[in-house]
């Protein structure tokens, strides 16, 4: 055997299919497209899982709920998981060297889940209050800061010229309404005096029969 000599195994290596080469090459004439139709021309394409329009396969199915995308880069540890663990300072490289938290995460967080009956050290880890509560119960210790409230959010300060033409608007709404006050007060005195004038005086009346 020679270098020169070597060939394929028959039958491994097919001939390419030369389409659209008469009907000699088996995809001949309308070259596997078939009659007419959108796929049949030039340029007839759509995007995958486009149905005529009718609304697609993807769009047709319910939604529920929301995934995270970040959702597997915190772990949670039990504090029974750091009670088997013979360290006494821990951090996120011994946790994934003892396996309690997947290769995948990106940082972890104690919750309160199991007991802790000796005394450890966490760093750089993140603790919840009740995790922290019974680490420190145990006599251990963590460097995760506390938890800080959130300020309170002052309201913004409008600058004068803001204001300039809100409280010109309801100057002017409070002096149409004084006018409109005195204007109606002043209409219904007028009719009070012109009923006055129209009746007759009792007393003259009588004296005149």
């Amino acid at each position: 055997m020679e270098l020169n000599t070597l060939k394929p195994a028959p039958g491994s290596n097919r001939a390419r299919r030369r389409v659209g080469r008469g009907i000699g090459s088996g995809l001949g004439k309308t070259a596997g497209r078939g009659h007419k139709g959108q796929h049949a021309r030039s340029g007839g394409f759509h995007k995958v899982g486009f149905e005529g329009g009718q609304m697609p396969l993807q769009r047709r199915l319910p939604k529920r709920g929301f995934n995270s995308p970040s959702r597997g880069d915190i772990a949670e540890v039990r504090l029974s998981d750091l009670d088997r663990i013979k360290a006494e300072k821990i951090d996120f490289a011994v946790l994934q060297d003892a396996g309690v938290v997947p290769t995948l995460a990106k940082s972890a967080k104690v919750i309160v889940s199991g007991k802790l009956t000796r005394k450890i050290a966490l760093i750089g880890i993140a603790v919840s209050k009740g995790a922290r509560a019974a680490i420190e119960a145990a006599g251990g210790s963590t460097d995760a800061p506390l938890p800080q409230p959130k300020p309170k959010r002052e309201p913004r300060a409008v600058p004068a010229h803001a204001l300039a033409p809100i409280k010109a608007k309801a100057k002017g709404k409070g002096k149409a309404e004084k006018d409109e006050g005195k204007s109606e007060a002043k209409g219904k005195s007028a009719a009070a005096g012109a009923a006055g004038e129209a009746k007759p005086a009792k007393g003259k009346g009588k004296k005149g029969e």
